[in-house]
């Protein structure tokens, strides 16, 4: 049954220094999300630029089409899981990620997993509207041609045109995020219906114009019998999922941020089932489809879907097609890269700094990060970026759901979360347990990412177990988490 606070309590809580209206208790009145509006939200998130082409990592790494779309299929399967649980806290006591966190980590201690999740949200927002300002260049481009003739990239490494429409498409972010998260909602529900439309009609016309989907849905996997990586599926396979995983690793680490406005357990499980991995297998699979049509139309495979668009002469398409593509990757924006990390920035100060200044926190610092290059290198993709950070935010997951429904059962003192003196506070605000766990839980992975990143110091061996660790990244760190943190709270003296 869903806590009701009397008003005597939200008295208390509203004047503690821990309270801001973004941080508090969502009340039942405004708890309006359903089953539709939580699987709008996965269609809206999972129907994207990045979604289209990731099965391409997979399939240049050897995997056929039908390999690739079930690994990311298995993956989200798998992430449902954490996403599921961790949603449970924020729908019954209406609190967002980083209150939740209060729980296990300290009142203080709480920014410690909320900035480290913020930060990777960070490098999100900046690589999504990097992809949608470069959408806008690409189109406009075609009716303006000077604009692809704007002059040698500059000292970022870019032109002045791709540098506008960047900050022009950063601009319309800003703008939905200072109308608050009824419009993110709204904007999600529109997008939703629409993206699944134009990628299907894509498919369509890819199907019809190639006589079929063409030789990449009819290349064998090179880990076949015979073909060159034979016998060396399971090598591939592993941080393949595990990147998979954390595609959405951040998501299902702060979803109580939007399991807060559902109206029951039952809206925010079965919403979330339906529309995250069915949704991203389908969008892989027209990824893959629709590329595989393009080596018989065009002559040579093309992975992004802008250039795609950009081979189409009828200017009413290429209108469609651009607003398209911005709504889409403005509503995955907002909703995946936003939201979380400006209630994340809120908790450093939640009296002075709102949802809306945390979101242009974020904003601020995706430009900073410099998203063209960040993406630069499609080749560690998976292996590094996903991969790493997913090495990171398991461990903070397995805490979480140890510290709910393991240690406290899902009970919770609702007005402690707010409490700065209250049983939440542990040791000065910290938790020593939830962040010895964490460093200990990411530990295992280090040797493994600064061998990838290749920093690892050439006078030092480098075992094969470090590798072999850091391809199970997300599970390692997480199964780690999940069993020290239980252990040291079920032990005497635990849980400081």
């Amino acid at each position: 049954m869903t806590p009701i606070l009397t008003p005597s309590q939200l008295e208390t809580i509203q004047a503690s220094p821990l309270y801001s209206y973004d941080l508090a208790p969502v009340p039942p009145d405004r708890r309006r999300w359903g089953v539709g509006n939580f699987a709008a939200l996965w269609i809206s998130m999972s129907a994207c630029i990045p979604t289209y082409m990731l099965a391409s990592s997979l399939i240049g790494g050897g995997m056929n089409w039908w390999q690739a779309v079930l690994t990311i299929f298995l993956g989200n399967v798998i992430v449902l899981i954490p996403m599921v649980l961790n949603a449970h806290a924020g729908t019954l006591y209406g609190i967002p990620f980083p209150v939740l966190c209060r729980a296990s980590f300290g009142t203080v201690g709480a920014n410690v997993p909320a900035l480290l999740r913020a930060f990777v949200a960070c490098g999100w927002f900046g690589i999504q509207t990097w992809i949608g300002g470069n959408a806008i260049y690409k189109i406009l481009a075609l009716f303006f041609p000077a604009l692809a003739a704007g002059g040698l990239p500059g000292a970022l490494g870019i032109t002045l045109p791709q540098w506008l429409c960047f900050l022009a498409f950063w601009g319309i972010n800003m703008w939905v995020i200072h109308r608050g998260i009824d419009c993110i909602r709204l904007l999600l529900v529109i997008k939703a219906p629409l993206l699944i439309a134009l990628g299907l009609l894509l498919l369509a016309w890819a199907y019809r114009s190639a006589g079929g989907f063409g030789p990449i849905l009819s290349q064998p996997s090179a880990f076949a019998p015979g073909q060159p990586q034979s016998g060396k599926f399971l090598e591939f396979f592993v941080p393949a999922l595990t990147g998979m995983i954390g595609f959405w690793a951040t998501l299902s680490l702060n979803i109580p941020d939007f399991s807060r406005y559902a109206k029951s357990q039952r809206a925010q499980v079965i919403g979330q089932a339906l529309g995250l991995p069915l949704t991203m297998a389908l969008y892989s699979f027209i990824g893959v489809a629709v590329t595989s049509a393009t080596a018989i139309i065009f002559g040579h495979t093309i992975w992004d879907p802008v250039d795609v668009l950009t081979r189409f002469t009828n200017p009413a398409v290429l209108i469609i097609a651009m607003v398209a593509l911005c709504v889409a990757t403005l509503a995955t924006n907002i909703a995946a890269n936003v939201v979380s990390p400006a209630n994340d920035f809120a908790h450093l100060a939640p009296r002075r700094i709102s949802f809306r200044l945390g979101g242009l926190i974020t904003g601020i610092i995706g430009v900073l990060l410099m998203p063209w290059k960040l993406v630069a290198d499609p080749s560690g993709y998976i292996f590094t970026w996903l991969l790493g950070y997913s090495a990171l935010l398991g461990p903070i997951g397995g805490i979480m759901i140890a510290d709910y429904f393991l240690v406290r059962r899902r009970r919770l003192n609702l007005v402690a979360l707010y409490d700065p003196q209250g049983e939440y506070r542990y040791t000065n605000g910290f938790s020593l347990l939830a962040l010895f766990t964490l460093g200990l839980s990411v530990l295992p992975n280090l040797p493994g990412f600064l061998i990838t990143i290749q920093v690892w110091p050439a006078a030092w061996p480098a075992p094969a177990i470090f590798r072999q660790l850091y391809d199970y990244a997300w599970f390692v760190g997480f199964l780690l988490a999940l069993v020290m943190y239980t252990v040291g709270r079920i032990c005497p003296r635990g849980g400081r």
